[in-house]
């Protein structure tokens, strides 16, 4: 991390997440309403959320391989997140047009968050400074 970093919003990884989730509830959600799918909605939208909210508590841990498996339940995230947006697409619930830039937000999330986590480990030898505290 550099020392630009104030919150858990300040990281690439982090904006990533959040615009899938935004996508996800703005673009494909919808869909989903339309065609009553409300258990196939509740979650694709409870694992697109958990995916920015194990960034934010990992962030906020002391050390970076506590922060670093928060990263980890937040791709497990993404993936589940995906895989709901296949069955979305498989049940012609969505379009391929609509689906495939939801797979680009996620590939783009998902490098992002994997480039975090390979900094984690790297550094996880060294003591990991406290976040700034807000005034």
């Amino acid at each position: 991390m550099n020392n630009t970093l104030k919150t858990f919003e300040d990281l690439e990884a982090y904006k990533a997440a959040r615009a899938f989730r935004v996508f996800i509830s703005q673009s494909i959600a919808p869909k989903l309403l339309d065609a009553k799918e409300f258990d196939l909605l509740n979650q694709l939208k409870r694992s697109s959320r958990s995916v920015t909210a194990n960034i934010a508590e990992g962030y906020g841990r002391f050390h970076y391989l506590d922060t670093a498996k928060f990263c980890s339940n937040a791709r497990g995230s993404l993936c589940e997140t995906l895989d709901h947006m296949n069955v979305a697409v498989d049940d012609l619930i969505i379009d391929e047009k609509l689906y495939q830039q939801a797979r680009n937000e996620y590939e783009t999330s998902t490098k992002l968050l994997n480039g975090y986590i390979k900094f984690l480990y790297k550094s996880a030898d060294k003591p990991k400074a406290p976040a700034p505290q807000s005034s």
